[in-house]
């Protein structure tokens, strides 16, 4: 067995130009990789819970904005159910996700979604889902009254895409199931 020959150093008094180097380094990779590791820190040191709860309060004040910007650039005061399911699905196209409707009545919206704006980096960091779904949280309930996201499936748990409902109606359905309540502020 031999050893690697390791890299041979530039000529004395030259110096290798960084700029040159293979590396994967790119600014959006670089921020995926950072949220990845940051989530991470928190699920390890304070729990799932916590670290999601601190991810919701970011979730939150991202909503609110989204929603804000959204409304003033369609003129709109507040937007239908329907707007709301095109903003969800028009904002996460936006950061490269692959969101669509699979369903949407008075009670509910539902999303299928087969690429995550966090690509591989969300893989074992479901706390980062609170990003989602706090900012259709917030969205569908500062237009709609109220709203329960529920992350019935997702890509961070290992899923080969997610399944997210958003509950408009306190039905016996949405009640029973598990998730994140939103109410208009």
């Amino acid at each position: 067995m031999t050893a690697a020959n390791p890299p041979t150093p530039p000529a004395s008094g030259t110096v290798a130009d960084p700029a040159q180097a293979a590396l994967p380094l790119e600014r959006d990779l670089f921020l995926r990789s950072l949220l990845r590791e940051l989530s991470g820190t928190l699920q390890d040191v304070v729990g799932l819970d916590e670290a999601a709860g601190f991810l919701s309060v970011v979730g939150q004040r991202i909503g609110d904005q989204l929603d804000a910007d959204y409304r003033r650039a369609l003129g709109r005061e507040s937007l239908s159910r329907p707007e709301v399911a095109a903003v969800l699905v028009d904002l996460k196209r936006r950061i490269q996700g692959d969101f669509r409707v699979e369903h949407q009545d008075d009670e509910r919206l539902v999303f299928r979604n087969r690429r995550c704006p966090f690509g591989d980096k969300v893989v074992g960091r479901p706390s980062l889902c609170m990003m989602t779904s706090n900012v259709f949280g917030v969205i569908a309930a500062q237009n709609l009254g109220q709203a329960k996201v529920v992350l019935e499936q997702t890509i961070a748990d290992g899923a080969p895409g997610c399944r997210v409902v958003v509950h408009l109606q306190p039905t016996p359905e949405a009640q029973a199931a598990e998730g994140r309540e939103y109410f208009r502020a």
